[in-house]
């Protein structure tokens, strides 16, 4: 949501005058297609695949897939201890694909946070996703989760839109550079997910 304001600001548009529209994984090429939003920034995986449909600025988060279990959990260290296990996922995320390349038993949900009943009572060993959404959640239920291990993928997140609009791409990476020059990016960082991981340099944007 603050890259979305740091943009909209450069548009001229006010805070209050943004009109936010939840997306999940399965619907945000949909949404872009048919117009029902101009842009979708939500953990979004730059791939191949989505750029047949969509195209991206950015990236401007280099995220990495990580593991959530429950905090006394001592049998999953890394990706290796879900082979074979259970663990919940995203319908249509770039992670639930992740896992069934990697040989999990994928059970499928439409958002991580209807991962965690199925986590605490023990239908799944683990949820995996981002590193940075992980963190989120098991800062919102202190004490009752831990995110394991080292991150095992790299997703760069990217800011989705039109796939024809190359000057409105090129547009908002000349602005994420801007912000990441003038401390507006580490500002809204610090904010958010810099209360739960350290901050990082993002990643250089892709002028494809």
């Amino acid at each position: 949501m603050e890259i979305g304001k740091i943009i909209a600001a450069e548009l001229g548009i006010a805070e209050d005058d943004i009109e936010w529209v939840e997306t999940v994984s399965a619907n945000r090429e949909p949404f872009i297609e048919n117009g029902q939003v101009d842009l979708v920034i939500a953990t979004y995986t730059i791939n191949d695949t989505r750029k047949e449909v969509v195209s991206f600025a950015g990236p401007y988060y280099m995220a990495g897939q990580s593991i959530l279990t429950l905090a006394d959990n001592e049998d999953i260290e890394s990706e290796d201890d879900l082979v074979g296990q259970p663990v919940c996922s995203v319908t249509g995320s770039t992670p639930a694909a992740n896992l069934e390349a990697l040989g999990a038993e994928v059970l499928l949900t439409d958002t991580y946070s209807n991962c965690l009943e199925p986590l605490r009572s023990g239908a799944v060993v683990a949820v995996s996703t981002d590193n940075v959404i992980l963190a989120g959640l098991a800062a919102q239920n202190e004490g009752e989760f831990k995110v394991v291990g080292e991150p095992f993928t790299e997703e760069p997140y990217g800011i989705g839109l039109a796939h024809d609009d190359t000057e409105f791409r090129m547009w908002i990476n000349d602005v994420l550079e801007e912000a990441y020059e003038d401390g507006r990016y580490q500002e809204a960082w610090d904010a958010t997910a810099g209360t739960i991981l350290p901050y990082v340099d993002p990643p250089a944007v892709d002028r494809y």
